[in-house]
């Protein structure tokens, strides 16, 4: 994402650009920005204090962590499936062209805002959309929350279900806005869910979605395009970690490989 112009540095601002950090693809920039992302959670007066200590200790979890196997875990966690999908439209909009027209009038609320996508971004991702909000004032802020409120509760109790720390910066979000009971509404429905993540689950995902070289009406061709977006965002992620891996297996200068 590009800026036109520079992010607003109140507490909530710089806690957001925090979160968004938290929730996207583990990268070596994080575990070096430990600290400093501690700092700033410390610092927001909106947060509490048990709230603080728990996210501290993930960023301190992150710091030390081996990063290969924290990557492993992300595409795990949120490339496997669709439940846990940080793409805000997958949980409303599903593969309907309702999706295509809600990206592209959040893509214009981003450039009014001064802020153009790399070609590789999907608007409606999670941790874009929460660097979005960091530029945006608080009542702003809370208005954009607010309208997705059921979609971050859902978030959460899924992600708490799978007991993976990234339920920390949902239920945080919820938090900002008086939310945080939201959650409970869905407890019991994704207690029941079936597991979507499974190689079973996803090899029936895969049957029902086999790429159509022809589509058959301009639903399909809705329809190809998020998958294909899904795909390529997928695919991004997968070559970054392989340039990862094998970065980790090159010696390094000193002989000492960190």
């Amino acid at each position: 994402m590009t800026r036109r112009r520079a992010p607003m540095n109140e507490p909530i601002q710089r806690t957001l650009r925090v979160l968004a950090r938290l929730l996207d693809y583990p990268q070596a920039e994080l575990q070096d920005a430990s600290e400093t992302m501690q700092a700033i959670i410390q610092a927001d007066p909106r947060l509490c204090a048990k709230r603080k200590q728990a996210l501290n200790a993930w960023c301190e979890q992150i710091q030390h962590n081996e990063l290969l196997d924290q990557q492993a875990e992300y595409v795990a966690l949120f490339d496997k499936g669709r439940s846990t999908s940080l793409l805000l439209f997958e949980h409303v909009h599903g593969e309907s062209r309702d999706r295509g027209q809600a990206m592209v009038d959040l893509i214009n609320e981003y450039a009014q805002a001064g802020l153009i996508l790399d070609s590789r971004e999907l608007p409606d991702y999670l941790p874009l959309f929460l660097e979005y909000l960091s530029t945006r004032d608080e009542t702003t802020i809370g208005q954009w929350l607010g309208d997705i409120r059921h979609i971050l509760a859902l978030l959460t109790a899924r992600l708490e279900e799978r007991d993976a720390p990234h339920a920390l910066v949902t239920r945080t979000l919820l938090a900002l806005i008086g939310a945080e009971q939201d959650v409970a509404l869905h407890r019991q429905t994704v207690s029941e869910e079936k597991p979507d993540h499974t190689p079973e689950a996803l090899d029936a995902v895969w049957e029902e979605e086999a790429v159509r070289f022809h589509a058959d009406s301009n639903q399909d061709c809705g329809s190809q395009t998020a998958q294909q977006q899904h795909l390529t965002q997928h695919r991004h992620r997968v070559q970054t970690q392989t340039v990862t891996i094998k970065d980790s297996t090159r010696p390094a200068a000193g002989g000492h490989h960190g």
